[in-house]
């Protein structure tokens, strides 16, 4: 089952590469995958297709400045942090909605995805979304001491650095994974030494934002985890505070191995992790199929 390339403009028209898989027999609902930071879309090609034998469209993209929406040079290439999820996540959840108006919508944020899902879901019309390893970007919840000096080194020091010299943060040198725009990496800086995280920026209005979150989220965490740990996920989630949180926190026992920050999206979790994620979907989309005939 191979997925089919589309350009989808973000808020602003911004060109973001995405591919869609259709569903196999008739379609329940259409789940659109938000990435995590300087993590490209084929991490989530294999759950995507999975989601498809489940019935379900399922669509992936890049943020801007990341794989298939990465321009020529990120040098100055003009992006924040807060450009994914207000005009790239938003972007790609309406022409979703403008592609199968009659189907149930969900969203799926992994780590910052998550953030985007928060930030903008009050105005998507969903039937549910879930949350993968998202937390607030606060060191303080790292357990490990010299993971969290890390942490800070990269988010505080050398990301914001190189940021300000080159234009662009070289992420794969750094272990963040894609290369980063400098603007997203200095306004992920800047949040990180905030103690509630962006939650602290008065420019964005986060919490007004997750208060207005009315339908039900599904959120994820894993205790091998070294970033999205137990506290650092509930600093992130105690802000929904109109609707309906399920957690599920996962030992790498039941699993069936390690699944730590990335893992949750590996094929070898096919059996073990990506049915009850995808049984959740089905239920929410019934549900909300359901409300929808009732109305």
């Amino acid at each position: 089952m191979d997925g089919t390339p589309h350009t989808i403009p973000a808020g602003d028209g911004y060109p973001l590469g995405a591919m869609l898989w259709q569903a196999t027999g008739t379609p329940q609902g259409v789940v659109v995958m938000h990435p995590a930071t300087g993590v490209p879309q084929r991490i989530y090609q294999a759950f995507a297709r999975f989601l498809a034998s489940r019935g379900f469209h399922a669509i992936t993209y890049d943020y801007r400045g990341i794989g298939a929406s990465r321009p020529s040079s990120l040098r100055r290439f003009a992006a924040r942090m807060r450009d994914w999820a207000l005009l790239d996540a938003d972007g790609v959840m309406r022409w979703a909605r403008a592609r199968y108006p009659q189907l149930p919508q969900l969203a799926i944020g992994h780590s910052v995805g998550g953030h985007a899902i928060g930030l903008c879901c009050a105005d998507w019309d969903v039937a549910g979304v879930v949350q993968v390893a998202s937390h607030t970007g606060n060191s303080r919840f790292i357990r490990s001491r010299a993971e969290r000096w890390r942490v800070e080194l990269i988010l505080r020091g050398v990301g914001p650095l190189f940021a300000r010299l080159i234009g662009y943060v070289p992420g794969k040198r750094l272990g963040l994974g894609e290369d980063l725009p400098g603007g997203v990496a200095i306004e992920w800086g800047a949040w990180a030494s905030m103690p509630r995280y962006f939650f602290d920026d008065p420019t964005l209005g986060a919490i007004g934002r997750f208060n207005r979150v009315t339908h039900p989220v599904l959120v994820y965490g894993f205790d091998d985890d070294p970033w999205a740990t137990p506290a650092a996920i509930h600093a992130l989630t105690m802000h929904f505070t109109n609707t309906r949180v399920e957690r599920r926190q996962i030992a790498p026992a039941q699993a069936g191995g390690p699944v730590g920050h990335m893992g949750f999206f590996r094929p070898q979790f096919a059996a073990t992790l990506w049915p009850g994620l995808a049984d959740w979907l089905s239920e929410r989309a019934a549900a909300h199929r359901a409300e929808v005939q009732a109305a």
